[in-house]
């Protein structure tokens, strides 16, 4: 009979150490001597926003000269054959103390190149301060949705680089919720204006007879309750800077001639004045209406549009932006970690879920629901943590794309099924015929998966 730890030893297969690794905080990343990937564990995903399946086999120069990491940690390690630490930077923003160990054979040549991998922000989050300037909301998302791994996204991204130094006015059009404001953003801080102020004004947040005065300002007196100093305009207070009118479909057409005039001479009059401004700002405009069928229906007006669309950037929804939803996911749940002082973890399945989700709300759905389930979920986010509108919609993807094997396949499917019945009915009887098990089955399973039948 073997003893304890024999048992032990035969009990701690291959698969298991590696599905052991994969919760480690750590990202783990195994070459071989011809730096071929040989394992990588779930980080990869968080850190690069690939699948781990996606690079297995694969050369370590793919990945590096496709612009997913900087710099190179693999010429030092060939070189000097010894451990290394360096600082890298990868393609969706982390920033990384890495760590490698080469393993020599005994011909003092590279067998494996083991690298370990750690956010730099885990080690000085413990010594932040509160002399510390803390991100402005605006950048705090920036920092946390400009996600590359999408060509069209990368394709944006270089655009904005191009036009961002100019003053052209830019038109960013897409669905809601598809980072326009962001991108807006993005281009400002690029631009001269860097050092100017930003101001994001919601024309559909605004009542009409408001906006004009919130956008132009007022002498003093102008109207009943006006302030008897006056008030400068937002187009006054973003002088050197930019202006970004979110929702431009929505002004009326009497504001719209207005905001023409601004475009054109960079003045305008304040309401009840009659002397003329001057101002020196690039606007910026977003919509997800179709501006051109408005003009046609003489609902927007046509110079107006043509003033507006002189740069013309299309955001596309995060259905067509598959590549982004993994890493969008890991970014999302580091922030709402960090804000709510949490350290929850999300599941294979959880992500494998999430991935072919359609997402008609885009980022910004995404973005809410992972507030959510950081909020009320357990340690680990899995799939039964999902709200009900997403895992109805997923009914219709094959059970094995839940997970890489069937085994952990079924379980979560089953997992899945027997706490939404038990939370429909409540009994082992009803689960059981919900279900079309024998009683003894369903009692049995809502004491491994149901916290109220443990």
């Amino acid at each position: 009979m073997p003893d304890d730890k024999e048992q032990i030893k035969m009990d701690l297969s291959v698969d298991s150490l590696l599905r052991i690794l994969d919760y480690s905080s750590d990202e783990i990343y195994v070459l071989d001597g011809e730096s071929r990937i040989v394992y990588v564990n779930r980080n990869c995903e968080k850190h690069y926003g690939v699948k781990k399946d996606d690079v297995i086999g694969r050369y370590n120069d793919d990945f590096f000269n496709e612009g997913y990491w900087s710099p190179s940690a693999v010429p030092l390690v060939l070189e000097k054959k010894t451990p290394i630490s360096m600082r890298q930077q990868t393609n969706i923003g982390a920033d990384l103390l890495t760590r490698a160990f080469p393993i020599l054979n005994t011909q003092n040549e590279i067998e494996y190149m083991v690298f370990t991998a750690t956010e730099i922000k885990d080690f000085t989050r413990l010594i932040k301060t509160e002399e510390q300037p803390s991100p402005s909301a605006m950048e705090e998302e920036l920092a946390n949705t400009i996600i590359m791994n999408n060509p069209k996204m990368r394709k944006i991204l270089r655009f904005c680089e191009k036009v961002a130094p100019t003053d052209s006015t830019v038109l960013i059009q897409g669905q809601s919720g598809t980072g326009k404001g962001v991108i807006a953003y993005h281009l400002h801080k690029l631009s001269q204006r860097k050092e100017g102020p930003f101001l994001n004004v919601n024309c559909a947040a605004i009542p009409d007879d408001l906006l004009e005065s919130e956008l132009f300002g007022y002498a003093a007196g102008s109207f009943t309750g006006a302030k008897k100093d006056g008030k400068i305009g937002l187009f006054e207070a973003a002088d050197q800077g930019t202006i970004f009118l979110d929702e431009i479909g929505e002004l009326a057409l009497t504001l719209q001639a207005k905001v023409l005039q601004v475009i054109q001479d960079k003045k305008f009059i304040p309401i009840g004045s009659n002397v003329s401004k001057t101002v020196d700002i690039r606007i910026i405009a977003a919509t997800n209406q179709d501006l051109l069928k408005m003009v046609e229906n003489k609902t927007f007006r046509e110079d107006l549009y043509y003033r507006l669309n002189v740069i013309d950037i299309q955001m596309p929804p995060l259905s067509e932006r598959k590549e982004d939803i993994i890493p969008l996911v890991y970014s999302f749940l580091s922030k709402f970690n960090d804000k709510y002082n949490s350290t929850k973890i999300i599941s294979e399945e959880c992500v494998t879920v999430l991935y072919h989700y359609s997402w008609p709300g885009n980022v910004r759905q995404l973005e809410n629901l992972m507030e959510r389930l950081v909020i009320t979920s357990e340690a680990v986010i899995g799939v039964e943590d999902l709200p009900e509108v997403i895992l109805e919609k997923v009914k219709e993807i094959p059970e094995l794309l839940y997970s890489n094997s069937l085994e952990n396949a079924l379980d979560g499917v089953t997992r899945t099924m027997v706490r939404r019945s038990y939370e429909k009915f409540g009994s082992t009887r009803a689960v059981a015929e919900d279900l079309q098990i024998s009683q003894s089955k369903a009692s049995r399973l809502i004491r491994e998966f149901c916290q109220n039948g443990e």
